[in-house]
């Protein structure tokens, strides 16, 4: 039994110690000064998104690009509060001209792929972004993207996400543990194995969208817009697949206002993980919960002289430290180490939140913009 936990030990000490050198191995971009050249369709999936809607407008407003060359396509799925009220008022107060509001096709069970397709199918131009209607986006968001693409030539850019307006405890644990996300995501990258991304700042190409035929094959799992996309894209062309790392680049959103809400984000990312394709992406996802379980049953031998107490504490001392330099390094990128101080109280309390989801995923549907979806 010793020696299953040391090797699930080791390959969590590869894994994680293999990620945070990959994320050091993506060269961090900085802004050119290349002409605006790329036209973008920017695709925003919304739903009773009334407090987010003056926030996010607002964003769009001060993009640092030329207007003719994007236009906004919000995408209403069925709201039933005063969204669209927002929406208008906000338009005409800031004056934008290419913004439009299009009502969600409904024809899967996955209501944001179907509003997603539905902004591609309207959309003008060739290049895609999508991001949340609860999202922030930085000022110089285009100009990043329209260098990038002129540099290196992609057909799909996954970019960062993280949260801000952070206060609560609550709060402090969920940025942790999406810093911990957003370092992965960069260090896949970085060691040639990609497998997360985050659709509130994705982009890629129509004629990529069409060429995997877009969401077709998982549109029975509600979430996944953005992951099981990009599994798709490295498929069929993994080299024109890229990472943008800029912190000038960080789309912001908030954080789950309550360990209720914050359960059910979880199960639904749950749900979807249980349905990659990428092979690397599931033996992580293993590897991660099984470090995690044995972390939270680990005691229970010790009180009953099953397992050795100096093993354990060199097990949990090996999580420790990985995690932190993971989380360390992409709180150094996006300016946010001063979240670090409630590292060590919510390393204690993430293993057994993780297999909380874990097995209440399992026995359980979850909630998602006032519906409910079964796994």
């Amino acid at each position: 039994m010793n020696a299953i936990l040391i090797i699930i030990a080791s390959l969590y000490l590869l894994l994680i110690g293999g990620l945070t050198v990959g994320m050091f191995k993506v060269n961090p971009f900085v802004l050119k000064p290349y002409p605006p050249n790329i036209k973008f369709s920017i695709v925003i999936a919304l739903r009773n998104e009334s407090a987010n809607l003056k926030a996010l407008l607002q964003s769009i407003k001060n993009l640092n690009y030329l207007s003719e060359y994007f236009e906004v396509l919000l995408i209403n799925d069925e709201s039933n509060d005063n969204s669209l009220e927002i929406i208008t008022d906000g338009l005409r107060d800031l004056n934008l001209l290419n913004v439009e509001v299009f009502n969600n096709k409904r024809i899967t069970n996955a209501p944001k792929k179907d509003a997603i397709k539905t902004g591609i199918e309207n959309a003008k131009f060739e290049w895609i972004l999508t991001t949340d209607a609860d999202c922030i986006l930085p000022e110089d968001w285009l100009s990043n993207f329209n260098s990038f693409i002129q540099e290196e030539h992609p057909s799909m850019i996954v970019s960062p996400v993280t949260y801000h307006e952070i206060s609560s405890f609550l709060d402090h644990f969920q940025i942790l543990d999406f810093l911990s996300l957003q370092g992965a995501t960069i260090g896949g990258f970085g060691i040639n194995c990609p497998f997360l991304c985050n659709g509130a700042n994705f982009a890629y190409t129509k004629s990529l969208f069409s060429k995997v035929d877009g969401f077709k094959g998982n549109t029975k799992i509600a979430s996944g817009d953005d992951v099981f996309l990009m599994e798709k894209a490295l498929k069929h062309e993994d080299e024109k697949v890229s990472y943008l790392k800029s912190k000038q680049q960080l789309v912001l959103t908030r954080p789950e206002s309550s360990f209720s809400k914050l359960v059910q984000q979880r199960k639904r990312w749950a749900s979807k993980s249980t349905h990659y394709s990428n092979y690397f992406g599931k033996v992580t996802g293993l590897i991660v919960l099984m470090m995690n379980f044995i972390v939270v049953v680990y005691p229970l031998g010790l009180i009953f002289s099953f397992f050795n107490l100096k093993l354990f504490l060199l097990i949990f001392s090996v999580k420790l430290v990985v995690d932190f330099a993971l989380i360390y390094f992409t709180a150094s990128l996006f300016d946010q180490k001063k979240y670090l101080k409630s590292y060590f109280i919510s390393c204690i309390i993430y293993p057994f939140f993780v297999i909380f989801i874990s097995i209440s995923s399992l026995f359980s549907n979850y909630k998602w913009k006032q519906r409910t979806f079964s796994k």
